[in-house]
């Protein structure tokens, strides 16, 4: 059965954007890059909420918008492909490739792509997409990107949804930029 994860970068304060609304923070090096391009690799699917779409429909036009290097064209080519589905109260339409509006809950959304023949994981990204799907008991892997930086305040990496989840470290790894990575499996 496909895994279902929620990958992020996050401070180490524990949020995935800061108050204002800011990610320069965790702006890449070109190991946490390659990282990020290996994991896309691994998604069957990514399933996101209205501001992370949003961020990311920069990867549809990046290379018409400015040069990219190798590395870049690699993970837009990566991201284009990979099916995609917005979740959003306010949206009535959305674009960009291999890129549709959600029909129905994020609950049977992912059963849906469960039951699908294929590999990959069904990705999840954005705060308020991964609480609603921790409410629920529908992530199997959290996975944090860590950066050396305390923002403050903005919108936490961890949903406040009030239950006890146990989790076990699968992974860990720390990058030349002194970025921890850290995966950590649902305990069932």
């Amino acid at each position: 059965m496909r895994r279902v994860t929620y990958s992020m970068n996050v401070s180490l304060d524990g949020y995935i954007v800061d108050a204002s609304g800011d990610i320069d923070w965790s702006d890449p090096d070109e190991t946490v890059f390659r990282y990020w391009t290996d994991e896309i690799r691994e998604a069957g699917v990514h399933l996101l909420g209205r501001r992370l779409y949003e961020t990311m429909l920069y990867w549809e036009t990046a290379e018409q918008d400015e040069p990219l290097g190798a590395a870049e064209l690699e993970w837009a080519a990566l991201w284009k492909a990979l099916p995609k589905v917005v979740f959003s109260r306010t949206l009535p339409a959305v674009r960009g490739t291999n890129t549709r509006l959600a029909s129905g809950t994020l609950a049977d959304e992912i059963e849906r792509w469960r039951a699908e023949p294929g590999d990959g994981d069904i990705a999840i990204g954005g705060a308020t997409l991964a609480a609603e799907a921790a409410d629920s008991g529908l992530i199997d892997e959290y996975r944090a990107m860590v950066h050396p930086v305390l923002v403050g305040g903005g919108t936490p990496f961890f949903p406040h949804h009030g239950r006890r989840v146990n989790l076990e470290l699968v992974e860990s790894r720390t990058f030349g930029s002194n970025v921890a990575y850290l995966r950590h499996r649902v305990a069932r």
